[in-house]
């Protein structure tokens, strides 16, 4: 027997209820609606500031088969805005869009033809590049079809134009109408020179976003970025799983920066070999990349290709809750997370469902938590407090990008920001992860509130990632807006920092933009969570009751916009 009645998940987001509520109704003879799907409901009511019980009823709904990998455009979209409105609705918080719970974002849906074939040729020699296997294409253009014929292949290093660091890999170069290759990460990275960027820690222009926006600046006509496990910090199956299916753009009137007509990766092995054909050694040439002084090396071949795309024009939305301050409502502080995940894969042999549990099914459930604790205070907080669950994560941080461009409050007035995203179900942890750290004053309200629960503050451990720059904190940050962005800490109460890593690593390269990111009621352990949500709850009570501006630290390359949008602002920071 079903250990609670079975309910329709989306019966429980339009209902607006929680789980006990709804078993309450059940009870009292409520009339039921139809179910779209049904699952075990969840056994417990919403009753504390931060429970595990209520974070694993909300990744349990959200990462379910019914959410069909909650993908923007799709009726897991659907599903997914109206259990967030739900839930919002439910905590007793206002509609955050003026009287709407969302905010539309137009957006262009583009699939390309997996039967595409990238050919390259040097001389006698030519490659056929199967779609999936060996590379993956698309275009960003809205055509229905576009071609590359015989352009020119050229070498740019890293694509990186730094003028600030005075380092430019397309120095004396034209490259409009040619196909530029190029490496991920940064110079430092693989040279393993500390003095070059930022040596292992990645830079944005490390970031694979940057690199095909600098090749569209340049009028490339092309661009393909050669895939290696550890520049990435992921294999191979993750591009595939990632660019397979439909891939999302804002439309150009919303982002008008170049876009490139082909875009995409190639496999070590295939670079490998285009470069032996070239005349050319990759790893000889990685090597030179990562040198001041690097020049462009074409590669005496052609690259070929007729990619036919599907697109279609399509509107997505973000969903935003407000808790309204009692004294300075116009200022607020600002929670997030991404509701998206990559939907379902048609076609695909075995599970097709990419359900995102811990990426980022964890993360809305925290700010629904959050939402709560701050709802359910015994006094309200002075600053408006914005609940912000964005689409388009997944495709290049977009639902925040059409945000930061299109802000509810203004950027001026917004606090800050703290950003969640696959928050890992792995126990308590004797310390707490901050991606980028060092950013912002931030952190100092943050050391307060982990100094309390005995834990320290590290950075991340993989620094070569970028984790930075892949969420959507980020376009707040570039805008100036101060983001803190945190991760699950490594050092576990049990086990250790071998435990930790352990645990980072099977998630890395078993359910990282797998089907496997599901939801485990056995395996799940949601106290270090708890903790986690319990420390970033402390910070935003403090930005919205102790009336501070937190600042960057200086040297940042952000300050800049943030002393721009407040020039007489007279900040009262902490320490």
């Amino acid at each position: 027997m079903l250990r609670a009645t079975l309910l329709s998940l989306f019966v429980l987001a339009t209902c607006g209820c929680s789980p006990r509520d709804r078993q309450s109704q059940a009870a009292a003879g409520a009339p039921q609606q139809t179910a779209v799907a049904s699952v075990q409901a969840v056994d417990h009511a919403f009753r504390g500031p931060i429970d595990a019980g209520d974070i694993a009823a909300h990744v349990q709904a959200l990462a379910s088969d019914a959410f069909a990998g909650r993908g923007p455009g799709t009726v897991g979209e659907d599903r997914t805005v109206e259990y967030i409105k739900a839930q919002f609705a439910r905590i007793g918080l206002q509609p955050g869009n003026g009287g709407d719970w969302f905010q539309p974002v137009p957006m262009m849906e583009t699939t390309a033809d997996p039967s595409a074939v990238l050919t390259l040729k040097v001389g006698d020699s030519e490659q056929q590049l199967a779609f999936g296997n060996d590379m993956v294409v698309g275009t960003r253009t809205g055509q229905d079809r576009v071609e590359l014929r015989d352009s020119p292949l050229v070498f740019v290093g890293y694509g990186v134009v730094a003028p600030e660091r005075g380092w430019n890999d397309y120095a004396g170069l034209d490259v409009k109408g040619k196909t530029v290759v190029m490496l991920v990460n940064d110079p430092g990275f693989h040279a393993g020179d500390a003095r070059l960027f930022d040596g292992a820690r990645m830079t944005y222009y490390g970031r694979w976003t940057y690199k095909f926006e600098e090749a569209a600046r340049q009028g490339a006509a092309a661009a393909l970025i050669i895939h290696d496990t550890a520049g990435a910090s992921y294999g191979w199956d993750v591009v595939r799983n990632s660019w397979s299916g439909p891939q999302y753009d804002l439309r150009a009137e919303d982002d008008p920066a170049p876009r490139l007509p082909v875009q995409g990766w190639i496999t070590g092995e295939a670079a490998a070999a285009l470069f032996q054909a070239s005349g050319q050694d990759l790893a000889k040439l990685r090597a030179a990349a990562g040198r001041p002084g690097f020049k462009a090396v074409p590669l005496a071949g052609t690259a070929s290709l007729v990619l036919s795309s599907r697109t279609t024009m399509k509107r997505s939305r973000n969903v935003l809750g407000l808790l309204p301050g009692s004294e300075r409502p116009d200022e607020a502080v600002i929670y997030m997370a991404h509701w998206d995940h990559l939907g379902t894969h048609e076609g695909e042999s075995g599970d097709a469902i990419y359900n995102g549990a811990v990426d980022n099914a964890t993360g809305v459930a925290g700010i629904l938590e959050i939402a709560e604790a701050f709802r359910n205070a015994p006094t309200p907080p002075k600053r408006s407090i914005l609940f912000l669950a964005v689409t388009l994560e997944e495709s290049g941080l977009l639902g925040s990008k059409y945000y930061v461009a299109h802000p509810v409050v203004p950027l001026a007035q917004t606090v800050a920001v703290i950003n969640l995203d696959a928050l890992q179900p792995i126990g308590r942890a004797r310390d707490l992860t901050v991606v980028g750290k060092g950013s912002s004053q931030l952190e100092d309200l943050l050391k307060t509130a982990t100094d309390r629960q005995k834990r320290r503050l590290v950075e991340e451990s993989h620094p070569a990632a970028g984790y930075y720059f892949r969420s959507d904190h980020f376009n707040f940050a570039k805008a100036g807006v101060p983001a803190l962005y945190i991760g699950s800490g490594s050092d576990l109460v049990d086990g250790g920092r071998a435990a930790g890593d352990a645990a980072g690593r099977d998630y890395n390269e078993h359910r990282y933009h797998k089907p496997t990111d599901q939801y485990d009621a056995q395996q799940w352990k949601m106290d270090g969570i708890v903790e986690d949500l319990q420390a970033v709850t402390d910070v935003g009570r403090q930005l919205a009751d102790e009336g501070q501006w937190p600042d960057w630290r200086t040297g940042n390359p952000f300050k800049a916009a943030r002393d721009a949008m407040r020039p007489q602002a007279a900040p009262r920071n902490p320490r």
